[in-house]
């Protein structure tokens, strides 16, 4: 079996502050590109050459609007295979803290087998799904053919994405961010590239628009997914796939109770969230276009606590599992700190420029004046949104899952959604009404999730 020149972080001998940001940096850059797969498609298509609009008989707003809207089915479906991962994270872990190599190798077999039913499955939903669901959201008639197809060619790239998301995962509990990196960097490479050349038909190639920009994140996908595949069989940083595939039910039943919560928290924040689009929907095109771009300059901003996160979830399952809960609680605190102080310096050059940031992903002078004090309220809540995201990420590291669930279910349905009825429905604030809504119900899951955490009950969680 070959190994990664990183070894699982519980075994390297260096101060906590080094091992946290060791582990951190690759998995913020892991995220940065995994997010770049989406934002390449928003601002290629937000920048859309006018000869191609003309060819293809729609604009750029109404080319964001259809990714976006398209997106937000593929981030539902996507809730079956993050919720795999964080379970796959947690055990592996736990099994590399407490130097249980068989365990490890098990983890790994049954989870990406549990992958690939799970990426059918949604490969199937998106197919059958997308029409209804657009009709859901009240998308408007120009938009709804474009999300369509979007969705449906995007859905044929779903089983080698879920091998991606779980493969990763796996190797996050061992300690091996770079790996990830390094896997995202080549999906990015060929993501550019090929959407690039598609949406407005650059070096001869045909101006496809949507439908080009749904080809390059597919093909993207498809081969990150292989090739995690391929390393894995290979053996990577104590990890190797050994293909005798078959079910242990023990090991899948595991994997749904550490998994399933963080699955019920995303689908309680995306159900919540057809309801919330609605709102956006009536707005009009260009405020949908708008809010899109908010959307992508945001997930940016989150990619240092993203990061972290991973980061803190994998040091924590690690010390838990070699009987360390202090250690555990000292990783997760140094986690939080480093990424705050990242989000926050992100934070700043959000407030600073909330109309150029705009101008980048949607070259749309309503959208910009309609985003920009929206825009400037998600950089006000930075340091806030850290504290959230990373001790998330260190309850789910240690298997406490149930817990982010409830507080989702809180803030979202008794936060969000009442105040956005009452600041768009009532009091007809529009867009801003729409984000100050959303940072109410950050902040609220924020300061939960810090009691949560410092009650010290997820260290007796057992995996």
């Amino acid at each position: 079996m070959t190994h990664a020149s990183q070894p699982p972080v519980s075994a390297a001998p260096t101060s906590t502050r080094r091992q946290v940001f060791t582990l951190a940096v690759p998995a913020v850059g892991e995220q940065l590109l995994n997010t770049t797969v989406g934002l390449a498609d928003v601002f290629l298509l937000g920048n859309l050459a006018l000869a191609a609009a003309a060819t293809l008989g729609y604009g750029r707003v109404e080319a964001v609007a259809a990714a976006g809207l398209g997106n937000q089915m593929i981030w539902l479906v996507n809730v079956l295979f993050m919720s795999l991962a964080i379970g796959s994270t947690a055990m592996i872990a736990r099994a590399a803290g407490a130097k249980d190599a068989a365990q490890m190798q098990h983890v790994l077999q049954q989870s990406l087998v549990f992958a690939v039913g799970m990426g059918g499955l949604g490969m199937l939903v998106m197919i059958f799904l997308a029409q209804p669901f657009l009709a859901l959201l009240n998308t408007p008639p120009e938009v709804r053919p474009l999300a369509t197809t979007y969705m449906q060619i995007i859905s044929v790239s779903l089983i080698p994405t879920a091998l991606l998301m779980v493969g990763t995962a796996c190797l996050r509990g061992v300690g091996d961010t770079r790996t990830p990196l390094y896997v995202m960097l080549g999906a990015n490479a060929v993501n550019v590239l090929l959407t690039w050349l598609l949406v407005s038909g650059n070096w001869g190639m045909p101006a496809l628009g949507v439908t080009g920009a749904a080809i390059g994140t597919a093909v993207a996908r498809i081969g990150g997914g292989v090739v995690v595949l391929a390393l894995l069989l290979r053996g990577r940083s104590g990890l190797q796939l050994l293909p005798r595939p078959h079910v242990d039910v023990d090991i899948l039943r595991r994997l749904t109770v550490v998994g399933a919560p963080s699955a019920g928290e995303m689908l309680v924040f995306q159900l919540a969230l057809i309801v919330f689009i609605r709102f956006v929907n009536d707005l009009g095109t260009a405020a949908y276009a708008a809010h899109t771009a908010i959307i992508i300059i945001e997930s940016i901003s989150f990619l240092p606590g993203f990061g972290y996160a991973y980061a803190a979830g994998a040091l924590v399952g690690q010390s838990l599992g070699a009987k360390e809960p202090q250690q555990a609680h000292a990783r997760a605190n140094e986690a939080t700190l480093q990424g705050m102080l990242l989000m926050t310096l992100v934070g700043i050059v959000i407030v600073l420029f909330p109309a150029q940031l705009l101008g980048l992903f949607v070259n749309d002078p309503r959208a910009v004046a309609l985003g920009a004090p929206a825009l400037l309220a998600a950089g006000l809540i930075q340091p806030t949104l850290a504290v959230g995201f990373i001790l998330n990420g260190a309850l789910r590291g240690a298997g406490d899952t149930r817990f982010p669930l409830y507080a989702r279910i809180a803030t979202t349905w008794g936060v969000r959604l009442p105040l956005t009825w009452l600041l768009v429905g009532v009091l007809g604030m529009g867009l801003n009404g729409i984000w100050l809504a959303m940072c109410m119900d950050f902040t609220a899951q924020a300061y939960a999730t810090l009691w949560r955490f410092f009650s010290e009950r997820w260290q007796a969680v057992e995996v």
